[in-house]
């Protein structure tokens, strides 16, 4: 039987999402769990990367496990094994076929900023104390709906076949000092929200124009583009999947 695991994490205290030797990560972490309250070498395989500092308050991963099991009891256990800053949710059932990675046709992520500085947010939003140009950083935003190809905003020598996405929406929402920037799409490549909100902040400093923005994501050039923002501020939200009603 194929499952999808539910889960959420603080990423504060890892390197990303994936293994990686001499590291603390999500995944290997969320492996020893489920190997020791099943009895069974499990590998979770996951929906996609976060990388090192990034949250995610929805990922989903899939397992394959040869006995049956009471949902709702080894979602509990996991919960009180686990550390404190991941959390299950849901365990659910699928087709043997169905890939948590493949099969997403939709992932949305947050960045948040705070524009007064706050000790409670620090280490969860990125503090800004410069004046932004939130509805010109909208209209920005607003470009990238026009656009596929954004190589400019992805990590360099990162092995894909194409840097094609398709976004289905982008905006920023302020309320009172939290700033949050929220973005759907298809896919997305390794470091591109963080480097399309470095290029946005620029946007709104009045640092480039509109038009600078256009030429950039033609450019399809990293050098071009802005600053990747820090880390801590990102947040993986939602993953969709049509075979999972919500």
């Amino acid at each position: 039987m194929r499952y999808f695991i539910q889960f959420a994490y603080n990423g504060t205290h890892y390197h990303g999402w994936q293994f990686q030797p001499n590291a603390s990560s999500v995944q290997e972490t969320l492996n020893k769990a489920l190997s020791v309250l099943l009895n069974s070498d499990i590998n979770v395989m996951g929906a996609g990367r976060t990388d090192t500092g990034v949250h995610a308050s929805e990922m989903y991963g899939h397992f394959d496990l040869e006995k049956s099991i009471d949902i709702s009891i080894l979602v509990h256990k996991l919960n009180s094994y686990l550390p404190k800053d991941i959390a299950v949710y849901n365990l659910i059932p699928v087709h043997a076929e169905a890939h948590c990675r493949f099969d997403a046709t939709k992932r949305t992520y947050e960045y948040h900023i705070n524009t007064v500085k706050n000790p409670f947010l620090e280490g969860l939003s990125w503090y800004v104390n410069q004046k932004l140009d939130v509805g010109l950083m909208n209209e920005a935003a607003q470009i990238l709906l026009k656009h596929t190809d954004f190589q400019c905003f992805s990590k360099v020598n990162t092995d894909v076949n194409t840097f094609d996405c398709t976004v289905f929406e982008a905006y920023w929402k302020q309320e009172k000092n939290r700033l949050v920037f929220t973005i759907s799409a298809n896919r997305f490549l390794r470091n591109m929200v963080r480097a399309i909100v470095g290029t946005l902040i620029n946007i709104g400093l009045h640092k480039i124009t509109l038009t600078d923005f256009e030429n950039i994501i033609a450019s399809k050039s990293r050098e071009k583009a802005g600053f990747s923002v820090p880390a801590h501020g990102l947040y993986l939200t939602d993953i969709y999947y049509d075979y999972i009603i919500k």
